[in-house]
């Protein structure tokens, strides 16, 4: 029997029969987009005020992925995103493979829809060039067709263009650049699909389709709409809803197909402080309707077999997980020659981090995980830097030189999008050192400890737990500060000498 199941196991490997279970990625990759070429899946996703922006990952099995780059290293206008500007920025992209070049259109829902392009998944991607300009135009993806013409459907966010729930398909140069035209009402989901949006546009078999979520992030699903023109009329059907399972939405995301013939659908579930976690599905074609997730029941898979055989790779490059707040300046931090990475601590005129743009922040990277840093304390009088749980509610745990030693700070704002100053909470005080280590717990359901080490042996407990929220459409973050009030010509820096995370 045993020898049975040995060769059971092995059998489902080779021949790729092993499962996987949803979510595929427990971080927050909202309104994903995927294509393929060749083997290689390559997937895009929203990054709101984050810079980088517009973060590309790459998987070969459509269930791995590493985090290999991003395709915007500073958002436009550079002025207006000098600052913080939660919820602003880069909303839902798309992204396609067109006669050897990859496209990325995106959206910023003050500025209009923009598209960026380069023969290199790694770059480097060409400046944004402005599809079309307007407020609240939002969700765009384009369309190659047949004959040489090109379409693009989007969608509109109501609070900025003051319609919603329209979904229009608009026609574009042949270089996919600009809008030629005032395009079509190809759907109204006031009726029965209220707040559709995020729609991706395909074409198989003589069909156009639109893919869109639609009845809200939280509680909605995904319609299917046909037609055999580009412009309609089209044909609706709801392909994917909750039903019995726990993942609610299940919201926006792309089709792909892998090179067996496989079909597959990535999309998004809001888990709160979590943010928009990545979620699998099979596709089965039936009567040219794309029906998703567990057969026969138009809900989402839990566990399912691998799309491919299982592919993974390691030494993932840990640094692209960091972002800032703002487009940062070249002073903000530097890399030494050994490769550690020094932040110093400049001006900034608040204590309210979420108006800070000097915040290095990555996400919460599993339901539960452990982080620990190594810092190296070059601090001065005046200058402050530390640890920060960043959302609408947050806590930072502050390290503030004095002339006589080194105080622990506790800082939490509530509604830190009212701009409000925090309180500080002193917790104690350690004598002068050169290193401190900083470890940060997150349990399940996003309860935070904090703890510090002057040996990174014995650590001692740093002030009561904090629960991690959410922030403005995204989840919960976590990383360091530095900063002081006036300025000198000589800052100090904290200098991360390792930093290791694990589930």
């Amino acid at each position: 029997m045993k020898k049975l199941l040995i060769l059971i196991f092995w059998s489902n490997v080779l021949f790729g029969q092993q499962t996987y279970t949803n979510p595929i990625i427990h971080a927050d990759y909202s309104d994903p987009d995927v294509c393929r070429v060749g083997e290689d899946f390559y997937m895009v996703a929203s990054s709101f005020n984050a810079v980088p922006g517009l973060p590309i990952l790459h998987s070969r099995d459509l269930v791995h992925w590493n985090l290999i780059g991003h395709a915007l290293p500073r958002l436009q206008p550079e002025e207006h995103f000098s600052v913080p500007r939660h919820g602003q920025g880069v909303w839902a992209p798309s992204i396609r493979f067109h006669q050897g070049e990859f496209y990325i259109y995106y959206p910023d829902p003050d500025f209009g829809i923009f598209v960026i392009k380069s023969k290199n998944i790694l770059g480097p991607w060409s400046e944004p060039v402005c599809v079309e300009a307007g407020k609240g135009l939002i969700d765009p993806c384009p369309l190659w067709d047949d004959d040489g013409r090109v379409y693009l459907v989007h969608a509109f966010a109501g609070s900025r263009a003051g319609i919603k729930s329209i979904l229009v398909v608009k026609p574009l140069n042949a270089e996919g650049t600009k809008v030629i035209g005032p395009g079509v009402i190809v759907y109204d989901g006031h009726e029965i699909d209220p707040t559709v949006e995020g729609p991706k546009f395909y074409k198989r078999n003589g069909y156009y389709y639109i893919l869109a979520p639609a009845g809200g992030v939280k509680t909605g699903w995904q319609l299917a709409l046909r037609s055999r023109s580009p412009f309609g009329p089209y044909e609706r059907k709801v392909v994917l809803e909750q039903g019995e399972t726990p993942i609610n939405g299940p919201h926006q995301g792309g089709w792909v197909d892998t090179p067996d013939g496989g079909n597959w659908f990535i999309h998004f579930q809001d888990k709160g402080l979590y943010g928009r976690i990545v979620h699998l599905q099979p596709v089965e074609w039936i009567e040219d309707w794309p029906m998703m997730g567990d057969k026969g029941k138009r809900q989402p898979v839990l566990k399912h077999n691998f799309p491919l055989p299982s592919h993974t790779w390691s030494s993932p490059n840990d640094a692209l997980e960091w972002q800032w707040q703002a487009n940062p300046q070249a002073t903000w931090s530097m890399y030494t020659s050994e490769g550690k990475m020094r932040l110093f601590a400049l001006p900034g005129v608040t204590n309210n981090l979420w108006n800070l743009p000097q915040v290095l922040l990555r996400k919460f990277s599993a339901e539960s995980f452990e982080a620990t840093f190594r810092l190296k304390l070059a601090l001065k009088e005046g200058e402050e830097a530390g640890l920060v749980v960043m959302g609408k509610d947050y806590a930072s745990w502050v390290l503030k030189p004095t002339k006589e030693g080194i105080q622990w700070l506790y800082r939490t704002q509530n509604n830190a999008q009212d701009g409000l100053e925090p309180e500080d909470q002193l917790l104690g005080s350690i004598k002068f050192t050169k290193e401190v280590h900083v470890k940060l717990r997150v349990k399940s359901g996003g309860l935070t400890q904090v703890s510090y080490s002057l040996d990174g042996k014995k650590f001692e407990r740093l002030g009561p737990g904090f629960q991690a929220k959410e922030g403005l459409w995204i989840g919960a973050k976590f990383g360091l500060f530095a900063k002081r009030k006036d300025f000198t010509n000589d800052s100090g820096y904290i200098e991360l000498q390792n930093f290791t995370i694990h589930d």
